[in-house]
């Protein structure tokens, strides 16, 4: 199984697709084992396996890196499909574009609603990570060319959404936004305000890393090496991860347990 993998990991860094930078899949593939191991720690968490607050201490502080690095990492991802996309397409076909992919997410995100209110009742998934990860790339639209206008943009609204985590307010219908009401329970929360904002951040960062969609820095291919090519071969298929690794995780500790 290790033989299998080193060699299709290697043989991506070899024939990545055209226009993957392998270091950026690289640290969404960090983002990925973050992710699980996480997961693994909260799962034993929500079966009584451990007592531990998974939202406080280090495991708190591993919950925001990871989200942190998974959505500023669209934010750069964004930034390198534009330079691909906008010299064939633009104005109107282009902004469908990001609508039907943000579009996808989001129905994806509403999935991972459906599937947790019918697993865990009350704590069920309303606004999670897909959702947020989908408006996004719909509203990141207008400043996809205008990185000055993404960093100005990012810090008030990640100011703001930090301040909105010490409210609560006695309405729902804005949670999505960020303005929480006080008994909002669920397991995944991922407003607008402020990771919005953190999109806007790796916008920026992309277009300055990645002008026109190359490197602004010469990087040597690590190609044959098993930690850094394992890592990108992760982070190419970290939506598909999502997806599988909860499942995998309960199996596990269901027989464990």
């Amino acid at each position: 199984m290790r033989a299998s993998f080193a060699d299709n990991a290697s043989s991506w860094l070899r024939k990545r697709p055209e226009g993957r930078f392998w270091e950026v899949d690289l640290v969404r593939g960090l983002a990925v084992i973050m992710m699980i191991a996480f997961h693994a720690v909260f799962d034993l968490h929500f079966f009584g396996l451990v007592q531990l607050d998974p939202y406080s201490g280090w495991l708190g502080s591993l919950a925001y890196a990871t989200a942190i690095l998974f959505l500023g990492l669209v934010g750069v991802s964004l930034s390198l499909s534009h330079a691909r996309a906008s010299p064939h397409l633009g104005g109107r076909p282009l902004f469908w574009k990001y609508l039907a992919r943000g579009g996808r997410i989001f129905i994806l995100g509403l999935v991972v609603t459906l599937a947790t209110w019918i697993c865990l009742g009350r704590g069920f998934v309303i606004f999670g990570v897909l959702h947020c990860i989908g408006l996004s790339i719909i509203l990141a639209y207008p400043f996809l060319s205008r990185r000055s206008l993404s960093m100005v943009t990012a810090i008030p609204v990640i100011v703001l959404g930090v301040w909105l985590y010490s409210i609560s307010f006695d309405f729902s219908f804005l949670l999505w936004l960020g303005f929480a009401p006080a008994d909002l329970y669920t397991v995944d929360y991922f407003p607008l305000l402020p990771w919005f904002g953190v999109v806007l951040l790796g916008l920026a960062l992309g277009g300055w890393l990645y002008p026109k969609g190359q490197r602004r820095y010469d990087m040597p291919s690590p190609s044959g090496h098993f930690a850094v090519g394992g890592l990108a071969f992760l982070g190419r298929y970290s939506l598909i991860i999502y997806f599988l690794h909860q499942l995998v995780l309960i199996s596990v500790i269901s027989l464990i347990a």
